[in-house]
C-alpha cells in the first residue's frame, strides 16, 4: 500500500491505495464520487473524465498514486459552480440529455470548451469533444448545448 494525499473538491484526504489502483476506481470505490463512471477502462471513452489540476483527464488510465498531491475535480465538487449551471441549463433546453451516463464527464469537458474558446464554433466543439462518447443522443443536442453555453458567458472565462 502507497500513502497519498490529494485534494479532492476542495478537500484534502490522505489514504492508503494499492500502487495499481486507477484513480477511477479511487474515487468511485474510496470516495464515493459516482459521478466518475466507468465505460472502456482504456481511455477512449471519456466517461471517467475528471479535472486534474484544472485540466479533463481520464481517470481511468491515471493511477491515483501518480496524482499526489494534485487538486482534482468531479461534478460533485463543481455544484456551485456558474459556467456549470449554465451548462445544465443549455443541455437541459437543447436536449443534450439522455440516459445520462456520459453527463458528468461531458458536462466538465463542454466546461473546459468554454474556458479555454470565447466563441468556440460547431467543428471546434465537435473536436473537443470527441473524446467524449455518447451512445445515445448523436451529439447535435449536445453540440448545440455548448453553443448556447458559449453564448450565454460570452467574456466571461474566470
Amino acid at each position: 500500500m502507497t500513502r497519498v494525499t490529494l485534494t479532492i473538491n476542495g478537500d484534502e484526504t490522505t489514504s492508503e491505495v494499492e500502487p495499481r489502483t486507477s484513480l477511477a476506481d479511487f474515487l468511485r470505490e474510496d470516495c464515493r464520487l459516482t459521478s466518475v463512471h466507468l465505460g472502456c477502462e482504456h481511455g477512449v471513452c471519456g466517461a471517467c473524465t475528471i479535472l486534474l489540476d484544472g485540466r479533463p483527464v481520464r481517470s481511468c488510465i491515471t493511477l491515483a498514486v501518480a496524482c499526489e498531491g494534485s487538486q482534482l475535480r468531479t461534478i460533485e465538487g463543481l455544484r456551485d459552480d456558474p459556467t456549470i449551471a449554465v451548462l445544465h441549463r443549455a443541455f437541459r433546453e437543447n436536449h443534450g440529455l439522455q440516459c445520462g451516463f456520459c453527463t458528468p464527464a461531458m458536462l466538465l469537458t463542454a466546461r473546459d470548451i468554454l474556458k479555454r474558446f470565447e466563441a468556440p464554433d460547431e467543428p471546434t466543439i465537435r473536436r473537443e469533444l470527441a473524446g467524449n462518447l455518447c451512445r445515445c443522443t448523436g451529439y447535435v443536442g449536445i453540440v448545440r448545448a455548448v453553443e448556447a453555453a458559449a453564448e450565454a458567458v460570452k467574456g466571461d472565462r474566470t
